[in-house]
């Protein structure tokens, strides 16, 4: 999982080349298929790859994020694959934006899949509680890759994902975003999301202002 804060924050606009991201999406439109979520596996491990190598990270937060995937990758695949899926919550602890760090929560992140990557989507929860410690800003965030953006993916990916949070027991999640990030509003709110506070961000993420949705499950 990618650090605590980030994974549940929305993606703010990052510079990417734009040349290249069209030249992508120009490049894969006869490749794309209907959309799903798929778990990381190798056979979808290389398509993830050239996204991190491209400059895309699902930590929205850390710019250093995505060349430590890479190394993981390299250090080996398994590996790597196996801590995306962490329900017991046995991996390392995990790493705030400011450097800090806290316990792993259980949780599992997603990839978006439409016959090549598109972005990841994670959730992260604690057990018997729908509460969430103070330091992790809500349980599902997502990042969509650049050249895949605009095509409604974030909210597909967030309406199948919510049944996995139902499975767990939680009757409702949150979700973070900040005020001036619209389209990741109009995702939640596509999935009736409804805003419940306007909120300080802890220290970590650098005391600024934050949305707060919540979703019923029931």
């Amino acid at each position: 999982m990618p650090s605590v804060g980030n994974a549940l924050q929305f993606p703010p606009k990052r510079t990417f080349n734009r040349a290249l991201c069209n030249a992508v999406a120009d490049s894969t439109k006869s490749k794309t298929s209907p959309m799903e979520l798929v778990w990381p596996s190798l056979e979808h491990l290389q398509s993830y790859k050239s996204a991190l190598e491209k400059g895309w990270s699902a930590d929205n937060l850390r710019a250093e994020a995505a060349q430590e995937e890479l190394e993981k990758i390299a250090r080996g695949s398994d590996g790597f694959l196996a801590s995306l899926v962490d329900r017991e919550a046995l991996g390392a602890a995990v790493t705030l934006p400011d450097g800090s760090e806290v316990a792993r929560l259980p949780g599992f992140r997603r990839w978006i899949w439409d016959g090549e990557f598109c972005g990841s989507i994670g959730f992260r929860w604690q057990r018997g509680t729908a509460k969430l410690p103070p330091h992790c800003l809500g349980h599902i965030g997502y990042s969509i890759v650049p050249w895949k953006r605009g095509r409604g993916y974030a909210t597909q990916a967030l309406r199948l994902l919510l049944p996995s949070a139902k499975d767990e027991g939680l009757e409702y999640v949150e979700l973070t975003t900040d005020p001036d990030n619209i389209a990741s509003q109009r995702v939640i709110e596509a999935n009736g999301g409804k805003l419940v506070e306007r909120f300080v961000k802890p220290p970590q993420y650098g005391g600024v202002e934050g949305l707060r949705y919540r979703i019923d499950l029931q």
